[in-house]
């Protein structure tokens, strides 16, 4: 009897062990890609314009918990990668605010907005 219960539990440890060690799928957040002037970001660092940075919205910006993550971009065909660096208070979750740099590997800063899908790297 005790061996038995002794394999099931080992049998789980390293079942749970190899589970660990698959990859995580990448969740494909998405909405509107807009740019706005940079400077000091909520992450408590300054950029400048051509910094490939964004600004999360604030659900995403989690408090903090992505700073100076990157995550990778597309919209209109292109994809750039680029940090989180601030926070975007009026955004909706899955939208990003980019630094001007960052916004025209996809569209001029006149267009104003993208369509845009990213991810966490």
């Amino acid at each position: 009897m005790f061996r038995a219960t002794l394999s099931l539990l080992l049998v789980a440890l390293f079942g749970s062990l190899f589970a660990l060690a698959s990859p995580i799928e990448k969740r494909q957040l998405g909405g509107r890609g807009t740019w706005f002037d940079v400077g000091l970001g909520a992450c408590g660092l300054y950029n400048v314009d051509s910094d490939f940075i964004v600004a999360l919205a604030t659900p995403d910006y989690a408090g903090g918990a992505h700073c100076n993550q990157m995550i990778t971009i597309t919209a209109n065909g292109q994809t750039a990668s680029a940090q989180v660096r601030d926070e975007c208070p009026s955004c909706n979750s899955g939208s990003i605010d980019m630094s001007p740099g960052l916004f025209q590997q996809f569209a001029s800063l006149d267009v104003g907005v993208v369509e845009v899908s990213w991810n966490y790297d």
